[in-house]
């Protein structure tokens, strides 16, 4: 019995090899194909503004660098814009002398309001997401993805709470990429956290390819930047805003690397001192071009030989296949006698 099951086990194996050699298939080789951002705003309420702030500003940023918005999941409560304290409506800015409108004309939120949970974000990174969810709605990366994950909000040590109502541990958060891993769901992460004893929050990643930053420290508090009078309430939190001032000034043809990137805070104007984790992450992080994570791959192969054939439709190419056809399996044959013609006898005489 065992020699039938290791017999039939030897003869499919082989038929898959043959199968996929005579269709030269090409399996994937390694390597970054694209890019996709998860970006993630966990609080809600008027005196959170920074927190929306934060995290269109991100969104701005990785859109004007080229990751579309098909490849881009922004989850916020999208309460400040049309917010009645809100004295310039359909509008959110960054800065208090409102240069740019982080808000926009073209803002596409994939979760909005009481959408954003702790168990929507978890089925979102782990692809566990329930039949018919909207394509705007998943996050289809694969093994060749890199993913920016952004985070802003209120935390502690080894937490981050969402809208008040409900917390995801920073365990929690290490299983969900874990399993991001094992179905081969990323190529490379860069987590990005912005939010009170922000470091705790990656201290118990454990899968590889991961590289992460954030701007506080466990036991110290990550400050806000400045007041916007108009509004009454702080505007943008410090590390963001000085992460946006770097990223305004790279473009898709940037040589600016990661190394770069997680030195734009330093203490003496975060207030707070900005954690980075790298023993995950297998490359130089001072090597690795900032477009790697925040911008946009498009794989391009270049053809060295090109053949230039007539164009023929298909249509045409059968009507000619079956012409030839014709001419080789038959032959003109003229047509017979109408029987239906009266024929009259020719009577002679003798």
């Amino acid at each position: 019995m065992l020699f039938l099951k290791a017999l039939t086990s030897y003869i499919l194996i082989s038929f898959l090899i043959n199968l996929c050699q005579a269709q030269s298939i090409n399996f994937p080789k390694g390597g970054q194909t694209n890019n996709w951002a998860v970006l993630v705003d966990t609080s809600r309420f008027w005196f959170n503004y920074r927190h929306v702030a934060n995290v269109l500003s991100i969104y701005r940023s990785v859109k004007r660098l080229g990751i579309p918005d098909s490849q881009i999941i922004l989850m916020i409560a999208d309460d400040m814009a049309c917010n009645p304290r809100n004295p310039r409506p359909a509008t959110v800015f960054n800065n208090a002398n409102q240069h740019i409108n982080v808000y926009g004309d073209d803002v596409e939120v994939d979760y909005r309001g009481y959408e954003v949970t702790v168990e929507n974000f978890v089925r979102l990174l782990t692809g566990r997401l329930p039949p018919g969810t909207p394509r705007s709605k998943q996050l289809l990366t694969d093994e060749g993805s890199n993913v920016l994950v952004y985070l802003t909000g209120h935390g502690g040590d080894g937490f981050l709470k969402f809208q008040d109502s409900e917390e995801i541990t920073s365990q929690e958060m290490a299983d969900a990429l874990e399993q991001m891993w094992q179905k081969q769901r990323y190529h490379e992460t860069f987590f990005m956290i912005d939010t009170c004893q922000a470091a705790s929050m990656y201290e118990r990643f454990y899968s590889p390819n991961i590289l992460a930053v954030g701007s506080s420290l466990v036991g110290e508090d990550s400050l806000s930047h400045h007041v916007d009078p108009a509004i009454g309430v702080y505007i943008i939190d410090r590390y963001t805003y000085y992460a946006l001032e770097f990223l305004e000034n790279v473009d898709r043809q940037s040589n600016k690397t990661m190394g770069e990137f997680l030195q734009v805070c330093p203490k003496s104007v975060c207030i707070s001192t900005v954690g980075v984790r790298r023993d995950l992450f297998k490359r130089n992080p001072d090597y690795v071009p900032i477009t790697d994570f925040f911008g946009s791959v498009r794989p391009v192969s270049l053809l060295t030989e090109v053949k230039i054939q007539p164009l023929t439709s298909k249509r045409q190419e059968a009507k000619e296949s079956n012409q030839s056809k014709t001419i080789n399996k038959y032959r003109y044959v003229p047509p017979l006698v109408n029987f239906n013609t009266v024929i009259t006898p020719r009577i002679g005489t003798q």
